[in-house]
């Protein structure tokens, strides 16, 4: 299959609010394996290490299938983009078409083995690595979705599970991308596992990832819904014990009624994928949600939180 790359490329002063945005415009039209190539900071030694090298240029890439709509869908990108100007970020938009394998692996060579915590390692399936004692090694090929472990966002909700996880708990992972953190909350200790996203694609890549984990499949169920939607017979029941939501901060201001409908007050959530600049807009829902910052954990211009409802 064919499919339309849409490369936009940009330059503002707020690399993390522009990629933030870009994203969702992505996102809103259902764009595939979205690469965000933009520089940041190097992170703590041994945390979130060996990720992408600084680009030339600040861009976000997405993927179109090459149908009758697509240059239709790629129009009201280009009308969205454009409207960033007002907030000071200068947009390009470029084009090609591709074929699926040639986009696909093309950027497995610069996912490398990753410590995210002292205790968890990620593995890419095609890179070798030998397991120390008591090491954590979650085997990942994120496909076309999104979540290696080494973006931010990504390593420091799982550096929240491991520190939170009850074992034993159940387990409600919104936007589960590759499945990254149902596998790290699975080898942590969690009972049953629930993820759910919107991307048919990344539900079928997060039930590879936790196949390559030996995740007993009784114990995990995989669901192509958003949150409001998700059957309130699904077991799991209703309400989980801990949750996790890496997405963006407008999206979580959107879904916290929903997320907190799941929560009992033994509940953790982990929210991630805030830019800072987007904070206080999460701060304002928790509060109408009744929910409470427990640890909020920083790296470059991200914000992860660890909320529960007030007692």
């Amino acid at each position: 299959m064919k499919f339309k790359k849409v490369i936009v490329q940009f330059d503002t002063k707020d690399l993390m609010l522009a990629e933030e945005l870009i994203c969702d415009i992505f996102f809103s039209f259902s764009l595939k394996g979205v690469v965000c190539d933009i520089p940041l900071d190097e992170p703590d030694e041994g945390f979130g290490t060996n990720t992408l090298p600084k680009p030339e240029i600040n861009s976000i890439t997405g993927f179109l299938p090459l149908i009758d709509s697509s240059d239709i869908i790629l129009e009201k990108i280009k009308q969205q983009a454009a409207k960033l100007s007002s907030l000071d970020i200068k947009t390009n938009i470029k084009t090609q078409i591709v074929d699926e394998k040639d986009w696909a692996d093309a950027w497995k060579d610069y996912f490398e083995v990753t410590k995210v915590t002292d205790k968890i390692t990620i593995k890419p399936e095609w890179k070798d690595h030998t397991a120390q004692e008591n090491e954590i090694v979650i085997h990942l090929d994120p496909g076309m979705a999104f979540g290696t472990g080494t973006h931010p966002t990504t390593a420091m909700c799982i550096k929240q599970i491991e520190t939170f996880l009850v074992p034993g708990s159940t387990f409600l992972d919104v936007g589960t991308g590759s499945g990254i953190l149902m596998v790290a909350a699975a080898k942590l200790g969690a009972s049953c596992l629930v993820g759910i996203d919107t991307d048919e694609v990344a539900i079928n890549v997060a039930k590879k990832n936790l196949a390559k984990n030996d995740i007993d499949p009784e114990i995990f169920d995989l669901l192509c819904t958003p949150i409001d939607t998700m059957p309130q017979d699904q077991k799991p029941a209703q309400t989980f014990g801990f949750i996790a939501a890496n997405i963006i901060a407008q999206v979580i201001v959107d879904i916290l009624p929903q997320i907190s409908l799941r929560m009992t007050h033994k509940t953790t959530t982990v929210l991630s994928g805030i830019i800072k600049e987007r904070q206080a807009d999460v701060m304002k829902a928790l509060e109408a949600s009744h929910l409470v910052v427990i640890h909020e954990d920083h790296m470059d211009e991200w914000v992860t939180l660890a909320v529960k409802k007030t007692p």
